[in-house]
């Protein structure tokens, strides 16, 4: 297999991130509004989770979201090194790489723990990423 095959195989692995990232997303946002309680419309909602400071902690996903959907728009091949990169950006938010934020990981592992629908979201995610390559 040549290099354009190799990045575009690596593409395919990596695309099926996403999803299951916005799934996570969503479960933890679902989970943290009814901690918040009513919020009223969908724009009300999005209002508060992207300026209250009780959906904060919840900015380095959206941001880390936000930028592989970026680099999945690129027409440039992925390296396996880039991959791993993303695979070892996302295990710092949800482990079980170190914690790149404290307070992220603090306020993940108790949604973990204590939600059922962040519990599988989170496996479904985990089971994606053991199917990419590691750093190093």
């Amino acid at each position: 297999m040549n290099q354009a095959n190799d990045g575009d195989a690596l593409r395919a692995s990596l695309q099926a991130l996403p999803r299951a990232l916005r799934t996570l997303h969503k479960a933890l946002i679902d989970v943290e509004t009814v901690y918040f309680g009513a919020v009223g419309s969908p724009l009300e909602q999005l209002h508060l989770i992207t300026n209250h400071p009780h959906f904060a902690w919840l900015q380095p996903m959206s941001a880390l979201m936000a930028a592989l959907d970026e680099a999945l728009d690129e027409p440039e091949a992925l390296t396996s090194e880039a991959i791993a990169g993303w695979r070892a950006a996302i295990e710092e938010l949800v482990g079980p790489g170190k914690a790149a934020t404290g307070e992220f990981r603090a306020k993940y592992v108790i949604l973990l723990h204590d939600a059922p629908e962040v519990a599988i979201a989170h496996g479904a995610l985990r089971q994606l990423l053991g199917h990419l390559p590691r750093k190093g």
